[in-house]
This record gives structure tokens, C-alpha cells and sequence, in this order.
């Protein structure tokens, strides 16, 4: 027997006083938080939805189920990326009945009162959760990000839950929700970045990979990570997720929950077990995720998983702009539409075009084939681009530094360390 407790809202919704839609879409949420052990729900402030990205015709035909019923989100409601960038439907090297299989899909949710915003980085846009506040965040990076980085809370949501919860603004009380279960449950200590000699981009998403491996089941607490930009914080969660499905960490003095490792513990740090990871294991780690021999040819490079943020257009351009000449190969950055409105927008960006920059927007270049080069290696800076790459592309990928990707590019083969 289910013991879910009903506040007066959820009657409400179950009942159809909000809607057929929503009552459809909270039966489905209380089915799955009685699978979960939910005892009661809880409202939501945002959602973000990974269902918008074309999988087959169930994609579009659970939306549009809501869409008959006339449905409409009752929270602020973000889309993730798409299975092909429609702005540039010509780059697509994938089957083109897929492109207007997903302007259907996203023009569904659209229909819904869901935000276009078609990007796996929703932590970039202006309005951001707060720490503390509840969400329903699909997409593994945006999950670990707002969970670890911006303090807010969310479970783990993915097709279609997400977009139940959108629908009815409620979520079962589980998971992450619940502040019990968001403490640290065990102890990671790294090596030291500046005593390392790896280049920050390699740094943390090497770290976040093996730290992805050695926390399954767990909630890690990291210390001594020393200092940490967004953009660091984002390449270690994303790489975490790739490789082990990491949901939420913290870093002592980093992260919103762990100013103090006592805090992030419960006062349990002397108790929790520890897993110390070496230097050595970041360079294993970078060994299998760079298997590239120096000078052997590229295809092209592919920045932008997840997607860029304008601070990291502003490096690339500092990089290219040293640069004699412009690519020899595909350069690809993923972003939003909103991010390269802003590139665009900037004079001091303009070496980016100059040198080959070519930016997707709407999905991934690992989800979407775009490189037209059928021959030739992948070079990255993103560590779960390196994971996911060789195994969807069926291509050879390799993780570089930023400025060793730029430099390939140019010589279109991999450059010298």
C-alpha cells in the first residue's frame, strides 16, 4: 500500500482541477514515486527537459498526448539539447528525415509553454536556481551542476518524468530532494593542481573521470581541490557523469554545502572511507581517453561538451588569435543560441571566424554527425566528448588541452605536447 500523503495541490491535479494534462501527468509521478517510496510531494521552481531530443516516434508522440489534452507547464521549463542542429540543417551528415522529425518535437514542447533554449548548460543562462530551491533537471552535466555547484536540488530526471513534473510544478520527495541524503558519503583526496604540471583543462576532467569510477554509490566530498573556476567545476561534473552517473560532490571551500568538510559530512568526516586518487591515475586516465600518437591526421576538432560559455569563447580567442594561420580542419563549438548571439555580438571575438570556428547550436557535436571528414581522428578538450565520441561517432577521439586542440587544427594532425 502506498503511504504518499496528498496536499490539497495534489488532489487537486489528480482530481483534473488544473487540467486533463496535468492530472495525466501526476498519475504517472505518483506511480513512480510509489515505485521510489516517496512519503509525500514537493513543489518545483524550473524544470529542464531531456525528452526534446529526437529518440523515434514515442518521442513525439508523448508530447503530443499533452498537447491534445491542451496542456500547459506550470513551472519555468527549459529544453536540453536536440538530436541535430536545425539552424544548420545542411551540416547534418546523419539521416535528414531526422530534422523535421525534430522541429515537430521541439515545436510540440514549444506548444506546452517550454523555453526553446535547446542547450545542455542551462546553469549559463541568466536566471539560475537558487541554492537550496527545487528543480527537476534532466541531462546529466545540468544535474550534477546544479545539484553540486549551484547548491540547488534536484533528483535524477530523465524521459519523460521531466516533463511530468513540468506539467504539475510537483515532484516526489526523494533522492537529492531530501537534505539526509545530499551528505557526503565518502572521502576523496586529489593530487595538488599546481604541483601536478597538468594544464587545468586536463586536470579536472581526467579528475572528474576518475572520480565518476571511484564514487558510484556514493556522494563524494573532495579536498585540498584548491582553487576551481565554473567552468572547471563544470568539466569535472560532466566527466563524473559520463563515467559513473555522479549526481552531486562537493569541494571543501568550493561548493555551496561544504564550506567545511564538517558540514558537508554532518560531522561524519572522521568515519566516511577514504579513496585517495594519484597523479598517476589522471594520466591512466588521460591515456585512455587521448589513445591519439602525435601527428597522426585529424578530421577535425570539436569543443563545446557541455556547452561553451562565454568565458570560454573569450580563451579560444586569445588562442587562435596567437596563431599564424587559420584551421586546416573542421572546428566545431557547441552552444547556445544565446551564448553565440553574444559571440557574434563582440568585435573582440571576430579571430574566432577568422580562424575556422564554425558554432553549432541546439545539440552536441558527439550526438550529431557534422564533421563531413570521413577519415582522421577528433580532437577534444572535453572529457565526456573523449567518453562518449568513440562509441557513438564509431570515430578515434582524443582529449587535449584547449591550446594543443588549436594547434592541431592548424596543422591537421595532432600537435606535439
Amino acid at each position: 500500500m502506498s503511504r504518499l500523503a496528498f496536499e490539497p495541490v495534489d488532489r487537486g491535479l489528480l482530481d483534473g482541477d488544473f487540467g486533463a494534462a496535468a492530472a495525466r501527468a501526476m498519475r504517472m509521478l505518483q506511480r513512480y514515486g510509489e515505485v521510489l517510496g516517496a512519503d509525500k510531494f514537493v513543489s518545483i521552481h524550473s524544470a529542464h527537459i531531456d525528452g526534446c531530443l529526437y529518440h523515434g516516434p514515442s518521442s513525439i508522440d508523448f508530447v503530443r498526448r499533452f498537447v491534445d489534452l491542451s496542456g500547459s507547464v506550470r513551472v519555468p521549463t527549459t529544453l536540453n539539447v536536440a538530436a541535430v542542429d536545425v539552424v544548420h540543417p545542411g551540416w547534418h551528415q546523419g539521416d535528414p528525415a531526422i530534422i523535421d522529425a525534430q522541429r515537430q518535437l521541439t515545436a510540440l514542447h514549444e506548444q506546452l509553454g517550454c523555453l526553446a533554449t535547446l542547450t545542455c548548460a542551462p546553469y549559463q543562462r541568466m536566471i539560475q536556481p537558487l541554492p537550496g530551491e527545487h528543480v527537476a533537471w534532466a541531462e546529466s552535466n545540468a544535474i550534477v551542476f546544479a545539484n553540486s555547484v549551484l547548491g540547488a536540488r534536484t533528483d535524477r530526471y530523465g524521459d519523460f518524468t521531466d516533463l511530468c513534473a513540468a506539467l504539475t510544478g510537483r515532484v516526489p520527495y526523494v533522492g537529492f530532494h531530501r537534505p539526509e541524503n545530499r551528505y557526503a558519503t565518502l572521502l576523496v583526496e586529489v593530487p595538488d593542481r599546481e604541483a601536478s604540471g597538468m594544464p587545468a583543462d586536463l586536470y579536472f576532467a581526467c579528475l572528474g573521470y576518475v572520480l565518476g569510477k571511484r564514487a558510484i554509490g556514493h556522494v563524494p566530498v573532495v579536498v585540498n581541490l584548491g582553487s576551481a573556476t565554473r567552468d572547471d567545476l563544470k568539466a569535472l561534473g560532466a566527466a563524473a557523469a559520463s563515467s559513473g552517473a555522479l549526481a552531486l560532490f562537493h569541494a571543501v571551500g568550493l561548493t555551496p554545502e561544504a564550506d567545511s568538510l564538517a558540514s558537508a559530512t554532518n560531522g561524519r568526516d572522521a568515519v566516511l572511507p577514504v579513496v585517495r586518487i594519484t597523479l598517476r591515475d589522471l594520466h591512466d586516465a588521460l591515456e585512455q581517453l587521448c589513445p591519439l600518437e602525435e601527428s597522426e591526421p585529424i578530421a577535425a576538432v570539436c569543443l563545446g561538451t557541455p556547452h561553451f560559455s562565454i568565458d570560454e569563447f573569450a580563451r579560444l580567442a586569445k588562442l587562435v588569435d596567437a596563431q599564424a594561420s587559420s584551421a586546416s580542419v573542421e572546428v566545431y563549438v557547441s552552444t547556445s543560441r544565446e551564448i553565440e548571439a553574444e559571440v557574434r555580438r563582440r568585435s573582440d571575438l571576430a579571430c574566432l571566424f577568422d580562424f575556422g570556428v564554425d558554432i553549432v547550436v541546439d545539440t552536441c557535436t558527439y550526438l550529431a554527425p557534422v564533421v563531413r571528414e570521413s577519415t582522421g581522428a577528433i580532437a577534444t578538450n572535453s572529457g565526456k566528448w573523449a567518453h562518449y565520441g568513440p562509441g557513438n561517432l564509431k570515430r578515434r577521439v582524443g582529449l587535449m588541452t584547449m591550446e594543443r586542440c588549436v594547434r592541431s587544427a592548424v596543422l591537421g594532425e595532432v600537435a606535439p605536447q
